[in-house]
Order: C-alpha cells, then structure tokens, then sequence
C-alpha cells in the first residue's frame, strides 16, 4: 500500500493541473471541483504519510528510485526522513487551503489553480528528492508559478498607485529601487526572480563540484554521504556555495528584501505558499546537503550564522513595526521567524535542531493563515493599507477577528501554539551555544508583540468606519474550511506536539550522529558540549535491546 505513496503524493497535483487545461475558464463549478479534489487528494496521503512514517526505525523511508541517466548518475529517487516528512505535509496542506482561499477568483481561475497545483507539487518534490539533479530540478520548478503570480494576479502597493496618480516619474525609475512600500508588482516579480536565480546559479555551481569531487559520478545524496570522497581541502568551499545559494530563499539578511515585496503583492494563496513552504525550501535544502555532506564545515561556521540570524530578528521585528500594510506587518515578521529557525539550526544539538524543524512546521501553519486572512480581508476592503481601514472591522467580521487573533498569537509564540513550542526548543537548545544570541533573540519577542497589538487593534477594536459599512463576515464553507483547517493544526499540535517532535528527532538524530562521527575531537568545546542535550517523548520499550535500524537506510 505504500510502494508508491510519494509518487502519489507528488504527482496527483500535476494530474490535476494537466486535466485543468482541458476544462475551460467558464465551467466554474468544474475547475473548482478538479483543483480540490486532487489537492485534496494530495494532502490526504500526505497525512497518511505522517502517520504511518516509522520515527522508531527512522532513516529515509517509502523509497522509489527509477534510473534517469545511468550515463550521467541521475535518478528518480524519492524518499523521506522525518524533517521531510512535515515538510510535505505542510505544502500539501497549504496548497489545499490556497485552493479555498482562491475559491472567488474571476480572472483566469483555471490557469490560477493550474498555477497553484504545480508550485504545490514543486515544492513537495524538493522535500523528496534524494537526488541531487532532481531537488534542483523541483527547487527551479517553484519560482516559475510564483513568477505568475505576481505580474497577472498581483496587487501594487497603495504607495505606488499614490505615485502613478500624482504623477511623480519616480515610480517606475531604478532610483527608486528601495522604496519597498511603494513598488509595483512586476518591480516584486523581477526581484523575486533575480534573487531566487542568481542565488541558484551559486547552488549548481556548488552541486556539480560535489558530483564531480565525489568520485562516483552521482547526483545521489546517500551514495555520495556514504561512499563519496570528497575533498576536505574544498568542505569549506562547497558549503559557502551550498549555503548562499539557497540563503537567498531562505530571506537571511542581506538576501531578504525580495521576500516581503513578493508577499505584498502576491495574491493571498500564492502569500501562503510562499511563506509557508517556498522560503522553508532554503532552510531545508541547506539541511538536507550541507548538514548532511559537509558535517565538518557546518560546525565550522555555524558561530558566524548565529551573528547573523540574530540580526536577522531585530531588523525584520524593527522593520514589521513601522509598516501600515498588513502583508508587509506579516511578511516582516516571517523574516524575522527565520531567524528563530538559523538560530535553531545553528547550535547543532537535539533540542535545537528538532526545534528549528519543529519550528518550519509551526511558521507555515501561522503565516498560512494569516494571509489567508489578509486575503479575505483585502477581497471585502478593498485595501491592506491599515489607517484606510479605519479600525472596528471586529464588528462586523467577527469570526476573522477571532481567526486573526488566533494567527497572531500563534506568530508571536503565545504558548498553547506551534510556534511556542518551536521558539521555546531553539531557546533550549542554543543557551548553552550561543547564551548571548539567545538572551537578545528570547528580547526581541517583545517587538513581535508590539506590531501584532498594534495592527489588531488598529484593524479589528474602535469605533467601525462608515467606509466599510458594506463588509461581511466569513460566513460559507468555502470561506472558513481553509482558516478552520490551518488554525485547529496550529492549536491541536500545540497542544500536543509530541507525534511531530517524535518524527522529527528521527531525522535530526544521524545528523547529529555525522556531526559527531570522525571530526568531533578537533572541534571547539563549544560545539561538541550541546550534544548531551536530550529529550525523549515515548517511553523506552522493552525491545529497545534489540540492534538499531540503519541511521541512513533505516524504516521501510
């Protein structure tokens, strides 16, 4: 029954965007029922997927491979650990949310579901491809679809349509390229693509050295850990390469600022995706490759990434705080999230790196919702310009109101949600690493509270604005299937963590374990000692005794 479960997974949404293309913009009722029912389909063996994935035996499990170019090394090759796992959990569940979310579309429905099924798929690829050729492949694959997004379905800001209306001949000018709150979306889309582009170019360069150093003339990931032989004199070179490749996605300054103009002016679903799974891409991948194949200079530079992520907190904090717009307020405060998630990742210990994934997960689940509901809102308002709103929207929008503040009370880690569990494991984790880091990242959390108060304030309490008289609450299936389903995920598995956390350690253990393996001796004190650090959700078995599962190969 699960011989070809990732297949299904992975591919029943291309299905259903090739039978979209048959169907035409006019049969409403049919795209809708095609688009959902396949992305449904998806997310349904996604979950299965998560519960029946073996966290005892861990390892990379329901493996497929199919020789591509046996002349060249590629493969076919899929399979999932448990920090993959989640991951393709959460782009199916996103992509089936975006698929409600987007349900009042008039424009080119069909070619927007087509859109959204093949960034869902992309996505899922890359957190299942253990091959080389193949995660890039999927990795190029995502930026397309969001491409799209931006110059047929995206919004400018209200700052740029200001300019146009008066005129001023800055607005479209190069001198002009910093004004982030005031750009149009083809300047979103051109950005986006040249970051995600540039930054892949670094990659492949990074990937074809470790194909060609590696001696086996492979792209695939678990020959090359295991029997690869790759230069140590060159470990540094390929993890810089690996890791400013994908860094760009991953919006770690100073590689950010593509990230909350493309939010700003994509339309809801895409905002989702992109938060929720897209920018996770960068986290994942430098996982996956440089944690996996290049232990030694992970550990090596890890200290130099802690600095960083904690800048990467203070400036998407300080920078969210001053923002009017409500998708910028949010896509700041997910740049600043991935801080959280480097600082997790860069103390390189059970608790923190368990966090950081754990923390992935709990990100695209929040900031899912949260544009969801900025699309909702932006599709009654008219705007997501906060002071147009006026304030008092509570009134009127109550259930959104409650969802809000259920969204941004996860975003800020309130405990009860996802996220506190996430930031409370990196916390953990790093103090004995990186106690400076982590005292100042655990300070910032009050920004996050300061613009979340603010902006629910400013929208949602006060006296309603005759302006937004003719608003309406979410009140249809189709209008609160999505914000229920993503909100009862960030509460439930906040509640009770433990079947992720338990899956997730299975895949963050032979990490470790390769970090550990021959060059521990020559590491620095203070990257060997957080290693101790343990936790333990099941109760140990009686048949613990028995001969461990292979690290790597392990599960079914």
């Amino acid at each position: 029954m699960t011989n070809h479960l990732l297949s299904f997974i992975l591919f029943t949404p291309f299905i259903g965007a090739f039978l979209l293309f048959f169907v035409s913009n006019k049969q409403r009722e049919i795209v809708h029922g095609i688009a959902a029912t396949f992305a449904g389909l998806s997310l349904l063996g996604s979950a299965y997927l998560m519960f029946v994935y073996d966290h005892a035996a861990g390892g990379f499990q329901f493996q497929e491979q199919t020789v591509w170019s046996s002349e060249l090394g590629i493969s076919f090759f899929l399979g999932v650990d448990g920090i993959g796992a989640p991951m393709v959990l959460a782009s199916a569940m996103l992509m089936f949310a975006g698929i409600f979310v987007s349900w009042h579309i008039k424009d080119r429905l069909k070619e927007f579901y087509i859109n959204l099924l093949v960034l869902g798929s992309a996505t899922i690829g890359v957190y299942m491809s253990l091959d080389l050729f193949f995660l890039f492949f999927f990795y190029e694959l995502s930026v397309i679809p969001m491409y799209l997004f931006l110059v047929i379905w995206g919004r400018h800001t209200k700052g740029y349509l200001d300019m146009k209306k008066a005129g001023d001949p800055l607005s479209d000018s190069v001198a002009h390229f910093f004004n982030f709150n005031r750009s149009s979306k083809e300047y979103a889309a051109m950005k986006l693509t040249l970051y995600l582009s540039l930054g892949a170019v670094v990659a492949l360069l990074g990937l074809l050295l470790v194909y060609v150093d590696s001696g086996l003339r492979t792209f695939n990931i678990i020959e090359i850990a295991e029997k690869g032989h790759l230069l140590k004199s060159k470990e540094n070179l390929y993890f810089w390469l690996i890791f400013l490749g994908f860094a760009p996605i991953a919006a770690i300054f100073p590689f950010h600022s593509w990230s909350p103009v493309g939010y700003a002016a994509a339309p809801a679903a895409a905002s989702m995706m992109h938060a929720g799974v897209l920018k996770k891409l960068g986290h994942f991948t430098i996982i996956r490759i440089c944690f996996y194949l290049f232990p030694t200079a992970t550990q090596q530079w890890m200290p130099i990434i802690a600095v960083i992520c904690v800048i990467n907190i203070f400036y998407g904090g300080l920078v969210a705080f001053l923002q009017k717009d409500t998708k910028f307020v949010v896509g700041y405060s997910s740049v600043a999230h991935m801080g959280y998630i480097f600082l997790g990742m860069a103390s390189l210990n059970q608790i923190s790196l368990t966090g950081a994934v754990f923390f992935l997960f709990a990100d695209a689940m929040a900031m899912g919702l949260l544009f969801a509901l900025a699309g909702y809102i932006y599709y009654q308002t008219h705007t997501l310009d906060i002071p147009s709103m006026g304030g008092g929207l509570a009134s009127k929008m109550p259930f959104i109101a409650t969802a809000f503040v259920i969204g941004s009370a996860a975003s800020f880690g309130m405990p009860g949600a996802m996220n506190f569990i996430g930031e409370l494991m990196v916390f953990l984790g790093s103090w004995r690493v990186y106690p400076v880091q982590t005292v100042l990242a655990a300070m910032a959390i009050t920004i996050t509270w300061a613009y979340y108060f603010r902006m629910i304030r400013d929208m949602f309490f006060g006296a309603p604005d005759p302006r937004m008289a003719h608003v309406v609450d979410a009140r249809s299936l189709v209008d609160r299937l999505p914000l229920v389903l993503l909100a009862s995920m960030t509460i439930f598995f906040g509640l009770y963590p433990a079947p992720f956390i338990n899956v997730i350690q299975s895949g963050v253990m032979p990490i470790l374990a390769r970090m550990e393996a021959p060059a521990a001796p020559s590491l620095p004190a203070t990257a060997a000692e957080p290693a101790s650090f343990s936790i333990e959700i099941d109760p140990p078995k009686d048949d613990d005794t028995k001969p461990a599962a292979d690290p790597v190969l392990g599960g079914k």
